[in-house]
């Protein structure tokens, strides 16, 4: 079948199972090889800067000559500066402790059994916002660090900088051996695909939504999957 002759199952199906495929390799990673694919992710968003500016433009585009909109244009808009901060960051985020393993303490019971809570990955991590591209970094970033796949799904207003920004982070991170799908983005915007995202219970283990009431709502009514939202930004 031809991409537009899918369901939207169907045309998520392949993306989320590569997802779901990564996330054990990903998990047991240490974290000089998490921090290695991190420090390259930042490289190649500097050496990609002109592929990311120029998927930009395509977003800016559609706001042109929009007076109502300049909030949105700033929110949009990416320089160099802003890009070479996208990195910086992923670099501090490289810096940070890895919090896969760490003990949160241990327990006695009254047998004599000892019991503990220790962080692990949680696996799949779904992740639906608006608006700004740089949260594709950071996202990814993050995801990354605690040893998790993340799906990202960005507004349609920001499709094409979002787009160029994960494939750029992607391709980093699987040179250096993380494996094929840890960083997936979902280039439909079609609100349809969005609904049977929220309903992946399969291949996503957790949700997080960041963006408007709007999108708290659609995604507290209609997912099947754990959400962990904020309220009112």
């Amino acid at each position: 079948l031809k991409e537009e002759e899918l369901t939207p199952e169907e045309y998520l199906e392949p993306s989320l199972q590569q997802a779901r495929k990564a996330a054990r390799p990903l998990s047991g990673l240490i974290a000089m090889k998490k921090n290695a694919a991190l420090m390259a992710m930042a490289d190649g968003l500097e050496d990609g800067e002109a592929a990311i500016l120029e998927a930009n433009e395509e977003d800016l585009s559609a706001y042109d000559g929009d007076d109502s909109r300049t909030a949105m244009v700033d929110r949009l808009r990416l320089t160099p500066a802003r890009i070479a901060d996208m990195a910086k960051h992923i670099r501090e985020i490289a810096q940070l402790r890895d919090p896969v393993g760490e003990s949160l303490g241990f327990w006695q019971r009254p047998n004599g059994m000892r019991v503990g809570r220790v962080r692990v990955p949680i696996g799949v991590i779904g992740i639906i916002y608006e608006s700004r591209p740089d949260v594709t970094a950071d996202a990814a970033a993050l995801c990354l660090k605690s040893g998790n796949v993340c799906v990202l799904r960005g507004g349609s207003e920001s499709h094409h900088s979002n787009t160029a920004i994960a494939k750029i982070l992607g391709e980093a991170a699987h040179k250096t051996g993380i494996p094929e799908g840890a960083i997936t983005i979902i280039e439909k915007t079609d609100r349809e695909v969005v609904l049977a995202l929220l309903k992946s219970d399969r291949y996503v283990y957790l949700l997080i939504p960041r963006g408007g009431d709007a999108l708290m709502h659609t995604v507290t009514q209609h997912a099947t999957i754990p959400v962990i939202k904020h309220d009112k930004g």
